[in-house]
């Protein structure tokens, strides 16, 4: 029985999905025990209600798990995480909670970056990496700010002496140069890897 668990525990999240597809319960727990913390210490950031949190952490594996062979998942973490901050989202827009973050433009660069992309994450980095340079000093500013740094747009605003407004109108410009800019580039990178 020990043997056949560290089976699992040896195996990549590739295989783990593979036969989470195939209804693998034991793979389905093996991801459970990799993630479950890292997503909940990711939440905690947003939410600081532990009942919240740990009903959305629950949520998003129940629905791994009942929604298995429906789904198109080619990384894990990613697509769990995602499904995460969406629940974190929807409870924003709701009204039912108040996030960390001031508003939902998070989900926006998730909706973006799906976590069934083609884009790998050094491919992601590296492309994001190119769209900043092309951006005007400030717009690149902000971005870096929010979302390297993990600065709130009120401190931003505060750094650089400008509305919290003029941050998120910055924000959501970006984000819709950064998603143009990412459709493009996963069509190029489509090419490439059919070749």
């Amino acid at each position: 029985m020990i043997n056949k668990l560290n089976r699992y525990r040896s195996l990549d999240d590739t295989t783990l999905v593979s036969l989470l597809m195939e209804g693998d319960r034991k793979a389905f727990d093996e991801i459970y025990d990799r993630y479950w913390k890292r997503l909940y210490n990711d939440t905690y950031k947003r939410l600081k209600s532990i009942e919240k949190i740990e009903e959305i952490v629950q949520d998003v594996f129940s629905n791994l798990w009942t929604s298995r062979g429906k789904r198109n998942i080619q990384n894990i973490y990613p697509y769990l995480l995602t499904a995460v901050r969406y629940q974190v989202f929807m409870l924003y827009k709701k009204g039912k909670a108040t996030p960390e973050f001031e508003e939902p433009l998070e989900h926006m660069v998730l909706s973006t970056l799906q976590a069934d992309s083609l884009f790998n994450e050094k491919e992601l980095k590296g492309c994001i990496r190119v769209w900043m340079t092309m951006q005007p000093d400030k717009r690149r500013a902000i971005f870096q700010m929010k979302y390297v740094d993990e600065k709130s747009t009120r401190e931003i605003s505060e750094i650089l002496g400008i509305s919290q407004k003029t941050v998120q109108n910055q924000l959501l410009t970006s984000f819709s140069s950064l998603r143009d800019f990412l459709s493009k580039a996963m069509i190029i990178l489509s090419v490439c890897h059919l070749g």
